[in-house]
């Protein structure tokens, strides 16, 4: 298991634990009780945010927006009971494969 794999397998256990905490102590159990609108709406705000510093040269800032929505995304993926390792598991599916194939395929 390389590093990053491992980075995302420990968040996703904590993702996990989040659910059982008390969500006026945890950020993330306060997403998990105030449901999918609540998360879709701060994966917005974090794309949004993304989009403004991708069109900037602050690496820092790209990196850190990334990881917001990084972040937020794997927390809809737990919420809805999705273990992240199928959306790596769908990258390596689609790696070596042309974008423009791999579009005309889904359509």
């Amino acid at each position: 298991m390389d590093s990053t794999e491992h980075v995302l397998n420990r968040l996703t256990a904590v993702l996990e634990q989040r659910k059982e905490a008390d969500p006026n102590s945890s950020y993330v159990a306060s997403l998990y009780r105030d449901g999918i609108d609540r998360i879709r709406k701060k994966i917005g705000e974090e794309a949004t945010e993304v989009v403004i510093a991708v069109g900037n040269t602050d690496r820092d800032a790209i990196v850190g927006e990334m990881a917001d929505l990084w972040f937020h995304c794997l927390v809809a993926l737990v919420h809805r009971g999705i273990d992240p390792a199928l959306v790596l598991a769908e990258l390596d599916r689609r790696f070596g494969r042309s974008g423009i194939e791999e579009k005309a395929v889904r359509r």
